[in-house]
């Protein structure tokens, strides 16, 4: 069994259900079991700001799958709640980013782990740092002393 973190956001259509009806789809993926999940954080944007501000969270997982086929699972959880890609950064009804699986480090096509933007964001390290405050990422940084990089982003709600 593999320990991951997943983040959640939305900003379209009811985004605090749609983050609380992702939670659901989460527990229900074959073969993982929904460990913790973080409170709810209101953030603005990044890289298209013309666009609601997003709820976001972060959940802990175990799960027998490995990091490519959790990756496909999180994309049929997006197309099944209606995500559709227009352009980077687009507005979206859910969006599911896998950040950290075990301390496995990997760049594929389809997946880059640990996630390649997770440090530069509040919306990942703020919840992270709330539900795994002993986290060690790969490259020796804490999720807590990054998390603190942050503080005006920090819209718990």
């Amino acid at each position: 069994m593999a320990i991951a973190f997943i983040a959640l956001g939305s900003n379209l259509q009811d985004p605090t259900q749609q983050v609380k009806r992702a939670f659901d789809a989460v527990a229900q993926l074959p073969e993982t079991t929904l460990l913790k999940q973080s409170s709810l954080y209101k953030t603005a944007p990044v890289g298209y700001d013309n666009q609601p501000d997003f709820i976001n969270a972060v959940v802990k997982v175990e799960t027998k799958l490995v990091p490519e086929a959790l990756m496909r699972h999180l994309f049929t959880i997006e197309t099944q709640f209606g995500r559709e890609r227009p352009f980077p950064n687009a507005p979206r009804i859910l969006d599911l980013d896998l950040l950290l699986y075990d301390a496995v480090c990997m760049q594929t096509d389809l997946l880059a782990l640990p996630h390649p933007r997770m440090q530069e964001r509040g919306f990942v390290m703020l919840p992270l740092a709330e539900i795994a405050a002993d986290l060690v990422l790969p490259n020796g940084e804490s999720v807590v002393e990054l998390a603190k990089n942050f503080p005006q982003q920090d819209n718990q709600i």
